[in-house]
């Protein structure tokens, strides 16, 4: 029967029960699995290291599992450490190169980029993915210096989930997101609520424009069916950090 653990055993918590010497087999193990692991990275090339793809990032945590315990533990053997890790990077050089020679396999195993944004206006498909929400979009554009949808030309969800944006030569109104809807929601319009005078409204949803004569209600999206609207933002309000450094 095991013995029973004593609570807040300091000498068990910071050494442990093993000699005081294991700490010099903890250095062999951990200089071994080190120097080992390390030319096996270096033989799969700086791409593993510069850009973490799926397919990188799937090997930087199997790494971490198969290594850690190795280096530490008494009763897991060096050799069947060195064994997994040589198995996880060799499959991982086995995915590099069916990436590199089909694009039927680049594209299942990396993804592809998404179109997010064209002229202003969420895209349909990107609104029912599940990549990344509006709200996250609207945080990098906010880091960027933008204001409102109708500042981007196009906006692209690469593979390795960066956000790449392609600002319009003549930007035109747009859905704003300055400040952040959760510190200041934008006015709501229902779709079946008349405006007094001739209006630019943006949908709520997807940055779809609407020229709203007056006495007339705005109706439901036609991009994307929803029913609140809010005024289009039509010029920049706020001088970027960048800009007050400029002048």
């Amino acid at each position: 029967m095991d013995q029973a653990i004593t609570i807040l055993d300091w000498k068990r918590m910071f050494f442990g029960d093993e000699p005081p010497l294991y700490l010099l087999e903890i250095l062999v193990r951990t200089l071994i699995i080190y120097v080992y692991t390390l030319g096996l990275l270096r033989w799969l090339g700086s791409r593993t290291i510069g850009q973490l793809s799926t397919v990188e990032f799937l090997l930087v945590i199997a790494l971490g599992s198969a290594v850690g315990d190795a280096m530490f533990y008494p009763d897991v053997p060096l050799i069947h450490a060195l064994f997994v890790v040589t198995i996880v990077v060799l499959a991982n050089k086995s995915l590099d190169m069916l990436i590199a020679r089909f694009k039927t396999a680049e594209r299942v195993i990396d993804g592809a980029p998404e179109e997010a944004i064209r002229d202003g206006v969420f895209c349909n498909p990107f609104l029912k993915s599940t990549s990344f929400g509006p709200s996250e979009i609207f945080q990098q554009l906010r880091e960027r210096g933008i204001e409102h949808m109708g500042q981007i030309a196009h906006g692209y969800i690469e593979a390795d989930g960066a956000l790449t944006i392609f600002l319009a030569r003549e930007p035109r109104p747009g859905l704003p997101f300055v400040p952040p809807w959760e510190l200041s929601e934008p006015e709501r319009i229902d779709a079946s609520t008349a405006q007094q005078k001739p209006a630019t409204l943006s949908c709520l949803h997807c940055g779809t424009l609407a020229k709203v004569k007056a006495k007339t209600a705005p109706g439901k999206c036609p991009h994307c069916g929803h029913i609140h609207w809010t005024p289009a933002q039509s010029e920049t309000k706020f001088a970027t950090a960048d800009d007050a450094e400029a002048r």
